[in-house]
C-alpha cells in the first residue's frame, strides 16, 4: 500500500461525506419557529417540534459549525454558528448564578437547570471554537467565566480532579449521572475527557498560566488514576478518592482518549507529558484492537462483566478513525493506517445513512439499523463524525 496514492481520493471521500453531514443539520435542524435548533428527530426525518433541547447539543452545533467555517470558510457555516452561540446564551446561560443549564423546552425556558460539569465543559469548547470563527470577544469571554467556574465548584482540593455535577445555585445534588445509564458516582472518566478537551481549546486562544497548569493535572489524573496500567483500558467511574467502581470498558472512549490526551500534552507543549501520552496512546489503541474490535474493522461498543455489547454505534466508529491515525502517525507502522481504513469502509457500508442523510446511532453485528433510536436528540450530534473527518484529512494531507 501507498498512501500517496491513497491520499487524493480517500481525502475526497471524507469531504464529501463532511459536507454532507454539515448540510443535514444546517438544512434539517434549525428551529424556524422557537429558534435554535430542534430537540430532537427520528431516524427517517420526522421531527418531535415539542421536544426538550439540550445545551449539550447546542454547545456541540456550536462547536462543529464553527470548526467548519474555520475548516472550508463557508460563510453559510459561520451562519450557523452564530445561531448556536446566541441561542446558548440567551436560553441556556444562568444569569443569575453563571453557567450552563442542562436543558430547555422547545419554547426556550429552563426545565431541567442542574449544573453538569460535562456541560459546562462543552460551553468551553463551543465558545472557544466559535471564537476562533468569530472574533467575538465576548464568547471568549463566556468560556473563561466557565473555566473558573469549574475551578471554582467542581474541583476537589483534597483527591484531585473534579465532581460531576452540582445543583443551578451550585449546592450539592445526591443523583450526580450525566444519564440514566450512568453509575451514580461522585466522578467519572466521561466528564474528566470533555473537561480536558475544552480546556486545551481553550488554551489556544487563551494561553493562560493556571489554565495550562489544570491540564497538566487533568493529564496526571488519567495517567496515574483513570487509566487501568494493567489493562490499558479506562476506568470508568470513582468514589472520591478514586477508587474504581465498574467493570465497564468503552471501547470508543478508550480510542477517542488516546489521541485526546496526546492532543492536549501537544497543545500545552510539555514534552515530558507528550512522550508519556504518546506511548499511552499506543498501548491503549493495542488493547483496544486487542478485544474491541469486529473482524470486518468495526468497533464494538463496551464490555461489561466479561459480556459483550456488540453493537456498534456511530460515535465510537468515527472516533476510532482518528484513534488509529494517531498511534499510526506515532509509530508510522502500517496496521494503523490499513484498520483505519477498514473502520472507514465499515462507516461507509453500514453507518451512514443513504437513504435519510447524516449516520444511524447504532448497528447490530449483523449491520441491521436499530430504528428506535433518534437521528437527532440530547446525545445524537454532529460532533463525532464531522471532527473526525475533519482531523483525519488534515492528518492524510500532512502524511508526506
Amino acid at each position: 500500500m501507498t498512501n500517496e496514492n491513497i491520499q487524493p481520493s480517500l481525502t475526497n471521500e471524507l469531504e464529501h461525506e463532511l459536507k454532507a453531514i454539515l448540510d443535514f443539520w444546517m438544512n434539517q435542524t434549525p428551529d424556524s419557529t422557537y429558534g435554535g435548533f430542534i430537540g430532537e428527530m427520528e431516524q427517517e426525518g420526522n421531527k418531535n417540534n415539542t421536544a426538550d433541547k439540550g445545551g449539550v447539543l447546542t454547545a456541540r452545533i456550536l462547536w462543529t459549525f464553527s470548526a467548519a467555517y474555520i475548516f472550508f470558510k463557508e460563510p453559510g457555516y459561520l451562519e450557523v454558528a452564530h445561531r448556536a452561540y446566541h441561542y446558548l446564551i440567551k436560553h441556556f446561560w444562568d444569569d443569575k448564578n453563571g453557567g450552563l443549564y442542562w436543558a430547555v423546552n422547545y419554547k426556550g425556558e429552563a426545565v431541567n437547570v442542574r449544573k453538569q460539569a460535562y456541560a459546562q465543559g462543552f460551553g468551553i469548547y463551543g465558545l472557544s471554537e466559535y471564537y476562533k470563527a468569530s472574533d467575538n470577544q465576548e464568547s471568549l469571554n463566556y468560556a473563561i467565566k466557565l473555566f473558573g467556574l469549574i475551578e471554582q465548584h467542581y474541583k476537589d482540593e483534597q483527591y484531585g480532579g473534579y465532581i460531576e455535577a452540582l445543583a443551578d445555585n451550585w449546592q450539592p445534588l445526591e443523583d450526580m449521572r450525566l444519564s440514566e445509564k450512568d453509575a451514580n458516582e461522585p466522578k467519572s472518566m466521561n466528564t474528566h475527557l470533555h473537561i480536558i478537551e475544552p480546556y486545551t481549546n481553550l488554551y489556544c486562544v487563551w494561553p493562560d498560566e493556571t489554565l495550562r497548569s489544570r491540564i497538566q493535572h487533568l493529564i496526571t489524573i488519567f495517567r496515574d488514576r483513570i487509566i487501568d496500567p494493567q489493562t490499558f483500558h479506562f476506568n470508568l467511574f470513582f468514589d472520591m478518592d478514586w477508587s474504581p467502581k465498574s467493570d465497564i470498558i468503552s471501547y470508543g472512549h478508550d480510542i477517542e482518549g488516546a489521541w485526546l490526551l496526546t492532543e492536549a500534552a501537544h497543545f500545552i507543549h510539555d514534552e515530558e507529558l507528550l512522550a508519556q501520552m504518546q506511548k499511552m496512546a499506543v498501548k491503549m489503541v493495542d488493547a483496544t484492537i486487542a478485544d474491541g474490535f469486529d473482524k470486518d474493522g468495526s468497533l464494538f461498543y463496551e464490555q461489561e462483566n466479561g459480556h459483550l455489547d456488540s453493537d456498534k454505534h456511530w460515535w465510537p466508529q468515527a472516533e476510532g478513525m482518528v484513534g488509529l491515525m494517531e498511534v499510526y502517525q506515532i509509530t508510522g507502522n502500517e496496521k494503523y493506517f490499513t484498520a483505519m481504513m477498514n473502520l472507514w469502509e465499515f462507516i461507509k457500508g453500514n453507518i451512514i445513512d443513504k437513504k435519510y442523510g447524516e449516520w444511524y446511532w447504532k448497528v447490530d453485528r449483523n449491520g441491521c439499523p436499530d430504528s428506535v433510536p433518534p437521528k437527532v436528540g440530547f446525545w445524537k450530534c454532529p460532533y463525532h463524525n464531522s471532527r473526525a473527518l475533519m482531523e483525519l484529512i488534515t492528518r492524510i494531507k500532512s502524511i508526506n
